[in-house]
């Protein structure tokens, strides 16, 4: 297969750690080829829709924290439908840019491009607001720019996080203790004094276990999770908050969620997901570029990314007019 990716560009990603390099060294391994494109190289004209690419080849034994990990060739111009495979792996902040994008990538399927995750796929399921469908695998969650809402919501629950809808990394999340001094400066804050949609939860005890990530691909669950555990004083798990990444065994209740989950997920056309789950509970579920790839597979053995690019394969070969690896 030709496998185009639509990435961050390659020199700001971390080799050693990152998700999407990880995708591409298990297909290269596979005997596929790759190219990169980024966001912004996606356009439409006379309803095609192409992209600017260039195709890129890993360089063998590279030390992976460096930037000397991958070769390109020339750049070429050619429709989305001239892979095999897109795979969709630009990092939010899901912007409006990032939103015309989906619906480009949506057109492209149209055409006949075999993109993954789809563009109406990603656009239908935005990572906080998508827990709303199953409410009975979350804790108690309101989402609202109100403040008299949230001040009520607090209330009633005592310890709540609230966080921007559109945030990532732990951005933006601020835990409300029963007694919070600073409840309206944080909440006027994080709406923008009634402007901006925010979400509030239940405060989950077992974050200090750990927020796990439990990866779905193809709709089966990775069979190890990895625990982001927060550091001492500190409520986020995130790894760019300075969690602590910890890979572990996925529980029954991990699995079950991922059981219920999964075959749903997968036939709405999201090849990967990352569920966030703390304690017994789903708190996010990320489909734009979800990571900890590397972290499982170093920590477990469990080659993550093979696992992928077998999904992939199996994925693009039950698609009309599939073309042979």
């Amino acid at each position: 297969m030709h496998v185009l990716f639509i990435v961050d560009p390659l020199p700001a990603l971390k080799a050693y750690k990152d998700t999407s390099v990880a995708m591409m060294r298990a297909l290269v391994a596979r005997g596929h080829r790759l190219s990169v494109a980024m966001q912004g190289d996606l356009y439409v004209i006379d309803g095609a829709v192409r992209t600017a690419s260039r195709p890129i080849e890993l360089v063998p034994g590279a030390d992976p924290h460096g930037h000397d990990w991958w070769q390109e060739g020339p750049e070429g111009d050619q429709p989305l439908t001239a892979f095999d495979a897109v795979l969709m792996r630009k990092d939010p902040p899901f912007d409006m840019e990032y939103v015309y994008s989906t619906h480009l990538l949506e057109r492209a399927e149209a055409q006949g491009a075999k993109v993954f995750n789809s563009g109406a796929a990603i656009r239908n399921h935005p990572e906080k607001l998508a827990i709303a469908e199953f409410p009975h695998l979350t804790v108690p969650t309101l989402v609202t720019r109100d403040m008299a809402r949230l001040k009520a919501f607090h209330r009633e629950h005592h310890d709540v996080i609230v966080k921007p809808l559109d945030g990532m990394g732990g951005t933006g999340i601020f835990r409300l203790a029963p007694k919070e001094a600073n409840l309206n400066a944080i909440l006027e804050t994080l709406t923008d004094n009634g402007q901006r949609s925010i979400m509030a939860q239940r405060y989950i005890p077992e974050i200090l276990q750990g927020d796990k990530r439990v990866l779905l691909i193809g709709g089966e669950p990775v069979p190890y999770c990895l625990a982001r555990i927060p550091q001492a004083g500190e409520t986020r798990g995130n790894l760019a908050a300075g969690g602590r990444g910890v890979a572990q065994p996925l529980s029954e209740r991990d699995l079950a969620i991922a059981r219920e989950l999964g075959p749903k997920l997968a036939a709405r056309g999201l090849l990967l997901v990352g569920l966030d789950v703390i304690g017994d509970y789903v708190t996010e579920i990320n489909v734009t570029s979800p990571t900890t790839f590397c972290e499982i597979t170093e920590q477990t053995g469990f080659d993550v990314g093979a696992m992928f690019a077998q999904a992939l394969e199996d994925a693009v070969s039950a698609l009309p007019g599939a073309r042979s690896a």
